[in-house]
């Protein structure tokens, strides 16, 4: 997928652009229904299938207190993205001035003469522009005049629940991270590079990877069925999220126990998959008590893993 930072770096003219716009946190199945819509007219008519978003999310720019804790890296969200078959990504730059624009203004110079824009697809609540006050009403009318269709892709339902990034963010902040699954098709997960810790689960007998990760949400403090994707590969394991009580606490930690791995772990990229929540962190009265419960932690991850696709 060809990515393009910044609307002043859109040079390239693709051909017959069909285009959806949004933040796309979590590219849950709401998402992905609107880039498979877009992706299937694309097909059709021989066109180019885009996504346009923004960076940083908007309210990190207009209303800092009220933004939420995002669901994606960047890249990650990139990656999802790619992987609903969108051919062209477009980040553009979110600041005030941006979202100054007049809606009709940037339909007219943004949509229309930079991208040249044939097909746009939107969400069923989608607003844009100043104040939100573009609609998909009147975008559909400067359509008509500018010389693009619209079309809104109805809300995803699961068991009559209207999927949305707020509901995926909630599950996950209160630790019930195997809910999200039905949500978004796939496991939340965290990615990050390895780097040293205190050692501390080697000398307990179960080697972790300290995981430096760059997600802004993290799953509920607690220990975790976890599949990490490593290399290419997929390898079961339990994690570990919290300040660690029974050692004095401290800062907020991600450590992941691999099954059967024995290698060098340091500066490798990890992406931790979190399956189930085995139970929350706890303060152990001793080395030997925490040690105990780590074993039966292993033994309940593994039973859940073995039978989880």
């Amino acid at each position: 997928m060809r990515i393009i930072r910044g609307i002043k770096n859109y040079s390239e003219k693709f051909p017959k652009p069909v285009l959806t716009l949004g933040n796309f946190d979590g590219v849950h199945l709401g998402h992905q229904a609107i880039f498979k819509k877009v992706v299937e007219r694309a097909k059709e008519i021989g066109g180019t299938a885009m996504a346009f978003t923004f960076e940083p999310h908007p309210l990190k720019v207009l209303a800092p207190e009220r933004s939420p804790l995002l669901l994606n890296t960047f890249h990650g969200k990139m990656r999802l993205i790619e992987a609903s078959g969108i051919h062209v990504a477009i980040c553009a730059d979110f600041t005030r001035q941006f979202a100054a624009q007049d809606p009709e203004d940037f339909a007219k110079r943004v949509l229309v003469e930079k991208i040249g824009v044939r097909e746009i697809y939107v969400g069923y609540d989608y607003a844009f522009g100043k104040g939100r006050e573009g609609s998909i009403e009147s975008l559909t009318e400067m359509g008509r005049r500018f010389g693009f269709t619209v079309g809104a892709v109805d809300a995803v339902q699961v068991s009559g629940t209207v999927v949305s990034s707020s509901l995926v963010r909630d599950l996950i902040l209160s630790g019930r991270v195997d809910e999200t699954y039905p949500y978004l098709g796939r496991y939340y997960s965290v990615e990050g590079n390895v780097v040293h810790g205190e050692s501390r689960g080697h000398s307990l007998g179960f080697p972790t990877a300290n995981i430096q990760s760059a997600n802004e949400l993290l799953p509920a403090y607690g220990v975790y069925a976890v599949r990490a994707l490593l290399g290419g590969h997929h390898v079961d394991g339990v994690a570990s999220i919290g300040v660690r009580p029974t050692f004095g606490a401290g800062p907020v930690s991600i450590e992941v126990f691999l099954f059967g791995y024995e290698g060098n772990l340091y500066g490798k990229h990890l992406e931790v998959a979190f399956i189930k929540r085995l139970r929350g962190e706890q303060k152990f009265p001793d080395v030997d008590a925490l040690i105990g419960q780590m074993h039966k932690d292993v033994d309940q991850a593994k039973e859940i893993l073995a039978v989880t696709k």
